[in-house]
């Protein structure tokens, strides 16, 4: 039982050490013997794991979303590249009048507003009295210009609590701009 204790402590330890790629790759390796499986030893170890895969999950169903969308609209886009490029927390598309489509689960995450309370209104319903008139104007300005920027606004949560959010817009085009996708995250000043 000592040797079964000591032994998981180190897979613990060696897994723990591995990068992502490394760690996927040997994944498929690692499966109970047909002993009875202990809990695992080191909880915050697996837990990070667990807690990345999850959040990779929810990207990844962001992005088949998106990329279902592309195929709709015809975008010309290297969304790929985008998503790979750019760290975000909430995703947000907008119509040409800058009228919300869809947010992702992320989105409802950073500002506790569902789904279906952003869907048709514009993100200035996320602007308040300390939201900078010039940044708000930089980005009118920007979107007139249709090429991709990043713009830090600050915003306010449901609860009237303000944030300061990093936002690197998209133009999406067929021919000409359709739509608008915003990558934001939350930064920290």
């Amino acid at each position: 039982m000592k040797k079964d204790l000591a032994k998981m402590r180190c897979l613990d330890i060696y897994l723990s050490r591995l990068s992502s790629e490394e760690y996927q790759k040997i994944e498929p390796l690692i499966q109970p013997t047909g002993q009875k499986v202990m809990p695992l030893l080191s909880w915050d170890i697996f837990s990070e794991r667990y807690f990345d895969k999850l959040a990779n999950n929810k990207k990844r169903k962001d992005w088949k979303l998106i990329e279902k969308l592309a195929k709709e609209f015809h975008w010309e886009n290297d969304l790929e590249e985008i998503f790979r490029e750019n760290n975000f927390e909430a995703l947000v598309l907008t119509d040409l009048n800058q009228r919300i489509i869809w947010v992702n689960e992320g989105f409802s995450s950073m500002t506790g507003y569902s789904k279906q309370f952003a869907k048709n209104k514009t993100p200035s319903f996320l602007q308040g009295e300390k939201t900078a008139k010039d940044t708000k104007e930089k980005i009118a300005r920007a979107l007139k210009r249709d090429t991709p920027f990043t713009e830090v606004i600050v915003n306010y949560k449901k609860d009237k609590t303000l944030y300061k959010c990093e936002v690197k817009i998209f133009p999406l085009y067929h021919h000409k701009t359709t739509h608008f996708l915003a990558l934001e995250k939350e930064v920290i000043s």
